[in-house]
């Protein structure tokens, strides 16, 4: 049996991925969405019931002390989705009675800009990963290392495809999302002092809005380029050449992303072969995790484990090597006592039978 312990984000995609994946290996599972997305989670406690084996499957409610109940219990498999700290706790809980686990975190998504990019599309895709449900996803790119010789250009390009797909006033979209609490709020606007406004930052407390915002002249060492941002802002950083970027990527904790835009391939190969991530994507980023053909998941600090389509059914299997051997040779070869000859003998022996 399984436990499947959901986020807050994508509650309904997060949780029932893994659910997905587990019945397909002929599991059974405990599911415990996320309390943050108390509605959704309703829904999942009402609906799993009517919908699946009850004896099987079944929906636990509630938050931390619940959770930890959860992980006191022995289980063949334990799926978790969230951030670093409770993967930690997760983990921990785990090796107490050496349960496999599965842990799809985040963590700094970089984009890199080179200066063969198009920048309109690299732009529109990037504001795009970046904006959806307002910087609340995990392979969110998280910071944008642009080449100095495009980098106005590009924040040109940036603001336009802002404003294409929200307007002037992104909170009056129906497109635009909202932040999930005040608590996670408060922490985002905190992190506005961080560099410049290129563009946005407007907030609503009330309203829990936070504008699309684009920082510049951040300094590496910002509280904005310490922990992975979550959230409407996204700090541009200018880089002299290709290897600076590698560089700068590489001084850092493996992302569960990283993005590349470039028209020229071996750009883009060098990226790829000189960093470490969960996945990548070039010319484009956040669309990985929807193509099923793809393993999906961290490395080092972005987590562990790797699920989707054919991979989430490895997840969730034992491949199991199994030997059968005839009785028909059996050459004295292989047993001791280990004398050449004697050896030799036996395999002329059974070859002359």
């Amino acid at each position: 049996m399984g436990l499947i312990i959901g986020t807050w984000n994508y509650p309904l995609m997060l949780t029932l991925s893994p659910l997905i994946a587990a019945i397909s290996g002929g599991n059974t599972a405990v599911i415990k969405p996320s309390e943050m997305a108390a509605a959704t989670a309703d829904v999942l406690a009402r609906r799993v019931p009517e919908y699946l084996d009850r004896g099987a499957f079944s929906v636990v409610l509630g938050a931390a002390p619940e959770t930890t109940s959860l992980l006191e219990q022995q289980w063949d498999h334990i799926f978790f989705t969230g951030g670093t700290t409770v993967a930690k706790i997760v983990m921990t809980a785990a090796a107490k009675t050496l349960t496999p686990v599965v842990l799809e975190l985040g963590g700094k998504s970089p984009a890199i800009v080179h200066s063969s990019a198009d920048l309109r599309v690299a732009a529109r895709r990037i504001a795009h990963g970046r904006w959806t449900n307002a910087g609340q996803t995990c392979t969110a790119p998280d910071y944008v290392l642009v080449a100095k010789d495009v980098a106005g250009p590009f924040l040109k390009q940036l603001q336009e495809s802002v404003i294409q797909f929200y307007g002037e006033q992104p909170q009056t979209s129906a497109d635009y999302c909202r932040i999930i609490n005040l608590r996670h709020f408060d922490r985002l606007i905190g992190l506005l002092a961080s560099g410049d406004i290129y563009h946005g930052g407007q907030y609503d407390r009330s309203d829990r809005y936070i504008a699309p915002t684009v920082l510049v002249n951040v300094s590496p060492e910002s509280p904005v380029m310490q922990e992975e941002i979550f959230g409407p802002i996204l700090p541009i950083l200018q880089v002299g050449d290709v290897q600076e970027a590698i560089d700068f990527v590489n001084t850092r904790t493996s992302p569960l992303g990283l993005y590349v835009f470039t028209e020229d391939h071996a750009v883009a190969e060098k990226i790829l072969e000189s960093t470490e991530s969960g996945d990548a994507a070039v010319n484009d980023c956040t669309l990985q995790p929807i193509i099923h053909d793809l393993p999906f998941g961290g490395v080092g600090n972005s987590g562990m484990g790797k699920y989707h389509g054919e991979w989430g059914f490895r997840t969730y299997t034992n491949a199991r090597g199994i030997l059968y051997h005839s009785t028909r040779l059996d050459l004295d070869v292989r047993y001791p006592p280990y004398d050449r000859n004697q050896s030799l003998r036996s395999v002329v022996a059974h070859l002359r039978a």
